[in-house]
């Protein structure tokens, strides 16, 4: 199927770059209980308590596998919580230190940078409530050591601007990047891992991936390669471990789209950081 995306129409973007990196507190959790999802949710709307650094937090409840390439059984929740320049000691004892990961059904804690020029969402971005139809798309990968530098490279010179394109003519919700700088707890039974969470949302129904939207994108950006011939080169470096779509509980996130850099493609964005 062809798609056509006309260029530079849409939402104005932000983009986080070098000089803003976030960083990401990320909670893999298994909470069946729905006293737990209901504490765990008190908790994500209440990023004040860790001042002003805190941007915003959100929670996920996992709905369905797309992709899986592990035998781990599935976990039920991530949370992720957002903030500038470092994570502050004192959200990471309350959140990862503080209650032992049984009470917490914590599998694993880690410490996430946003991938240069491919963390973006649209300004003013206020969560999904008004596009019930989408879902959160969660994919953990894994990606080479030795290849990490490519790998950034790739996703900076193609793949975030092809996202962009992608977010700014509202085909998906935001696409957001992110790499595991430390681990900070994996429980023993949690026999999975991975050194990338992509976030994006998307039309779960009839989802097939990413193909014939992101072809359309690239071959603005790589004309000689497309789809096919980026994804080639991650495909050698890279394995998602798994691809799933998750319900939001909470998206107390809407700070994050007040952040970066005014997207180059709108003549009207506005600038500065907020």
């Amino acid at each position: 199927m062809t798609v056509h995306i006309p260029p530079g129409e849409g939402a104005p973007l932000v983009r986080i770059e070098p000089d803003d990196r976030l960083v990401v507190l990320a909670r893999t959790l298994q909470a069946p209980d729905p006293a737990m999802e209901g504490a765990l949710g008190h908790g994500a709307g209440d990023g004040a308590r860790f001042g002003d650094s805190c941007l915003g937090q959100a929670l996920y409840r996992h709905r369905a596998l797309f992709r899986n390439a592990a035998d781990a059984p599935v976990w039920s929740h991530l949370a992720l919580s957002y903030f500038r320049g470092i994570v502050p000691a004192a959200a990471i004892h309350e959140l990862v230190m503080a209650r032992p990961p049984a009470e917490t059904g914590l599998l694993r804690a880690e410490i996430l940078l946003t991938t240069p020029a491919a963390f973006v969402l649209p300004r003013g971005w206020q969560g999904t409530a008004d596009r019930p139809e989408r879902q959160a798309s969660l994919e953990y990968i894994e990606v080479q050591p030795a290849a990490l530098d490519a790998y950034r490279d790739v996703m900076r010179r193609y793949i975030g601007p092809a996202a962009a394109t992608l977010v700014r003519a509202n085909r998906i919700g935001t696409f957001r990047t992110m790499e595991t700088a430390a681990v900070l707890y994996q429980a023993p039974e949690l026999t999975i891992g991975w050194n990338q969470i992509h976030l994006c949302e998307v039309e779960a129904d009839g989802f097939a991936g990413f193909g014939a939207e992101f072809d359309a994108a690239l071959r603005e950006i790589a004309p000689d390669g497309g789809f096919a011939g980026v994804f080639a080169d991650l495909d050698r470096i890279r394995t998602v471990r798994r691809w799933t779509f998750n319900d939001p509980v909470v998206e107390a996130d809407a700070a994050l789209g007040r952040q970066g850099l005014p997207d180059p493609g709108a003549a009207d964005s506005p600038g500065g950081c907020a």
